[in-house]
């Protein structure tokens, strides 16, 4: 099912239920989207790799969003919960990251394919795996295991 049909229909659902936190998240993500593709010098399909750019996006904007939130101590603890509940939202239509052991084997044929050893070079490293590899593995987690095979 296309993420825009499955979007729609848990919406329906949603508002069905009197479910307002996922009916909340839902309108933000089509809000998103419809931004996206209404912006200056969009091209390209709607189709569901733009959705799930939109929603990696959200998902990333609300991790940031409960950093700061917790940061704030308890005033900012009662926006978690909701926090919470989006990113996990988000989490059901991106696809799963990928493990160490699958980063790792990868990082490793990039290096020996550019004769990389210089750790100063992380970022072409990094930055030619996460062009091949878009949307399935974390940034955080490639940087970490290109350090340590650099090493």
């Amino acid at each position: 099912m296309a993420i825009e049909t499955e979007l729609q229909d848990l919406l329906k659902a949603a508002m069905r239920a009197k479910d307002s936190r996922t009916a909340d998240c839902i309108r933000m993500i089509k809000t998103k989207h419809m931004e996206r593709r209404t912006a200056a010098g969009f091209k390209g399909p709607l189709d569901d790799a733009l959705w799930l750019d939109v929603i990696t996006a959200y998902q990333k904007q609300m991790r940031k969003a409960r950093e700061e939130y917790a940061g704030l101590g308890e005033r900012g603890a009662e926006h978690l919960p909701q926090i919470d509940f989006e990113i996990e939202f988000c989490a059901r239509f991106l696809p799963k990251a990928a493990s160490d052991d699958e980063v790792r084997a990868v990082v490793k044929e990039t290096i020996a394919r550019l004769g990389v050893k210089d750790p100063k070079l992380v970022g072409k490293i990094m930055g030619e795996i996460m062009k091949a590899h878009k949307g399935k593995f974390e940034p955080p987690t490639v940087k970490r295991i290109v350090e340590e095979e650099l090493k």
